[in-house]
């Protein structure tokens, strides 16, 4: 990993100076991540906060959960159909993957994380320092709560890109490296397997519990966001009875609360709201992404002067027209399909009414983002919905009563569907209640391979069809449905260029 380390630390230098710059009233100078002394950059708890700010910024960076993670789950997982192939800012290849080793690999999901990852260690080991001399205090294991609970979240997600789905084989495959300290310049970490990985994930999540609060803090994670979490890589896993207590651990908090129907479509035009147990807060003023954000991503061709072509597929808007008071069609829009609203260059099909367009991202139907802006829309990366879903599926297999109860306390927002019972609960209707609840928020490629259903993609309304790298229907057999190592970091690191992926 030389060369990359080499880049990040430079960039972490950057963004530890930005961060001063933009927060005044707590101006400190810590010494950058890459010095001789960043050992001893953390001194005080403000200057925990400093450096945490700064990972959160890179956290939302739009190779990361700013756009692409969310992308990825979607376009993937067959929800999203991207038309007109090479206009859609490069993220069509997500839809066809033609990603490969030397190009398109999306190398920005490896480095991005590998970014975070030293920042968060720098933290850690400079609190373990505070710690072994004496001078720590609650404030500031509260951030040793937030960087563990955060290191979990990124160890999972290199997991979920670069290695097969746990379930697939018990998490034999190869994943990413493990790294859990400050790495020197030429040290050259190998793969770990997805299992061990795994493992790192758990530990760091329990570890970190215990020093979080139970408040609410929009754009950091509390104790909540952490079980939530866990609840999550337990039920990739298939370890359904622990996913189950800790989701219910979070079921249980009078902290958060289910939008009603009345309020869902307008939760999206606000921040922090009651179902948000983590939510990333991105300002115009700070990281705002502008072009390159989720929003301007999602939106049609013909507004706002956007990239545009990623629109709904068929099939899930098939889904979602199974009840057609559904509160969920209140943030879809016309897409570029739609007759009305043709985009140039336009698909080869046209449809008289299509709502294929998400708005989750720019704050709805009025599309004044949730601060005015729809280039700065926080991300909600866990809602309470989720953890709901899990419940639902984790119990399903035990008790099908409880399993059906979970399910329909969401169900409920399609209010013409039968209600789910004990007598007729599957884990089909849960997995459709996930795709409807949580579309465009980067679920339903991982939910599809973690079971093995198979992908059907909506290949047919595409113009021009696709470049061919998959088929129509693809399962975890498919040997793309996970990332090459990125080349620069084969090309800088001998030890790892015996690991990549099979089939690149």
């Amino acid at each position: 990993m030389k060369y990359d380390m080499k880049k990040i630390m430079i960039l972490l230098s950057g963004i530890v100076c930005l961060i001063h710059l933009s927060s005044c009233n707590d101006f400190l100078t810590v010494k950058p991540t890459d010095s001789a002394e960043a050992s001893s950059s953390i001194t005080a708890q403000r200057d925990a906060k400093i450096m945490m700010d700064g990972l959160m910024r890179f956290v939302i960076g739009q190779d990361y959960y700013g756009r692409n993670m969310l992308l990825y789950g979607d376009a993937r997982g067959g929800d999203y159909c991207v038309f007109s192939l090479g206009r859609s800012g490069g993220m069509d290849v997500l839809y066809t993957f033609g990603h490969s080793t030397p190009s398109n690999g999306f190398a920005g999901y490896w480095t991005r994380i590998y970014i975070c990852m030293i920042q968060v260690n720098n933290i850690l080991e400079n609190i373990a320092r505070l710690e072994d001399e004496g001078n720590s205090s609650e404030s500031l294991l509260a951030y040793k709560g937030q960087a563990l609970t955060l290191r979990a979240l990124f160890h999972f997600d290199l997991a979920r890109l670069y290695g097969y789905p746990y379930t697939k084989d018990n998490g034999a495959s190869l994943g990413a490296p493990i790294v859990t300290q400050m790495l020197g310049v030429y040290e050259t970490p190998v793969r770990s397997t997805v299992a061990e990985m795994y493992a790192q994930v758990i530990k760091d999540l329990n570890d970190g519990a215990p020093f979080l609060g139970k408040t609410k803090s929009l754009g950091y994670v509390n104790y909540w966001a952490n079980k939530a979490l866990l609840a999550r890589v337990y039920l990739y896993m298939g370890r359904y009875a622990e996913a189950l207590a800790a989701a219910e651990e979070v079921i249980g908090t009078n902290v958060y609360s289910l939008y009603t129907n009345d309020n869902w479509v307008g939760s999206w035009a606000a921040q922090n709201g009651t179902e948000s147990i983590f939510e990333l807060g991105i300002y115009q003023s700070q990281g705002d992404l502008g072009s390159g954000s989720l929003a301007y991503t999602l939106l049609r061709r013909t507004v706002n002067n956007t990239l545009g072509q990623f629109l709904a597929s068929d099939y899930f808007l098939e889904l979602l027209s199974e009840d057609p008071t559904d509160i969920r069609w209140g943030i879809m829009d016309y897409d570029e399909m739609d007759a009305r609203f043709p985009a140039d260059p336009g698909p080869s099909v046209f449809y008289p009414t299509r709502l294929g367009c998400c708005n989750k991202y720019t704050g709805g139907s009025t599309r004044l983002g949730d601060k005015g802006s729809i280039s700065a829309v926080n991300v909600k990366v866990i809602r309470l919905s989720e953890v709901y879903l899990i419940a639902a599926e984790a119990a399903l297999p035990t008790d099908k009563a409880k399993a059906a109860n979970y399910l329909q306390a969401i169900r409920q927002r399609s209010p013409e569907l039968d209600p789910a019972t004990a007598e007729n609960i599957t884990i089909d209707m849960i997995l459709n209640e996930r795709r409807k609840e949580l579309f465009g928020e980067g679920h339903t490629f991982f939910d599809k391979m973690r079971l093995n259903r198979t992908i059907t993609f909506n290949d047919e309304i595409l113009q021009g069809g696709i470049a061919g790298n998959r088929e129509k229907s693809i399962n975890w057999d498919f040997y793309r449905i996970v990332l090459p190592i990125p080349k620069a970091e084969i090309d800088a690191n001998p030890a790892i260029a015996t690991q990549q992926n099979p089939g690149y």
